[in-house]
């Protein structure tokens, strides 16, 4: 079942940028000022080509878009028209990013994910630190191991789900 789009929809779709966006370049900013220079932009020869990606530590990091990759900690709504063609590509989207992660953990890589939402405001600088540490401390032998840099504590995400079901609800 294919899915039409307006041709507005198609260029507004189009123009949005997959590489070097705010939050990548932010990302690769700090880590060359944490003294991490040498990694690898969009490395061909990694699943899912990570938009940084450390050949020699077997690090991948992904630095997602909150809207496109339905990030688990914004509560992002669904678009109010097309719907059926948004949920089909989102969950497209979901599944490849599970489907490059899982590849890149099976090989033994260690995967960092970084939301867009965790690199604004005073959330910056604690995320920052801890994917420095993730990079820095990672090593060849240990690998295919998946973390999510600058997330919340579960105990405090499964607080917000519950508050968000109630808000919900109650409509």
């Amino acid at each position: 079942m294919t899915h039409e789009v307006s041709v507005a929809t198609r260029h507004v779709m189009q123009a949005n940028k997959s590489k070097n966006t705010k939050p990548e370049l932010l990302v690769r900013k700090r880590l060359r000022e944490a003294g991490l220079p040498g990694y690898r932009l969009h490395w061909k020869k990694a699943a899912g080509r990570p938009d940084v990606c450390y050949p020699g530590r077997k690090v991948a990091v992904f630095v997602n878009g909150c809207y496109w990759h339905r990030c688990p900690y914004c509560a992002l709504p669904m678009p109010k028209t097309n719907v059926e063609f948004w949920e089909a590509k989102f969950t497209r989207n979901k599944a490849r990013d599970e489907r490059d992660q899982r590849a890149l953990l099976e090989q033994g890589w260690t995967v960092l994910v970084v939301w867009e939402c965790r690199l604004k405001g005073g959330r910056l600088e604690p995320t920052m630190r801890e994917l420095v540490n993730e990079v820095t401390s990672a090593s060849k032998r240990e690998g295919g191991k998946l973390r999510g840099v600058g997330a919340a504590a579960p105990w405090k995400l499964a607080q917000r789900r519950k508050r968000l079901k109630r808000r919900l609800g109650s409509r």
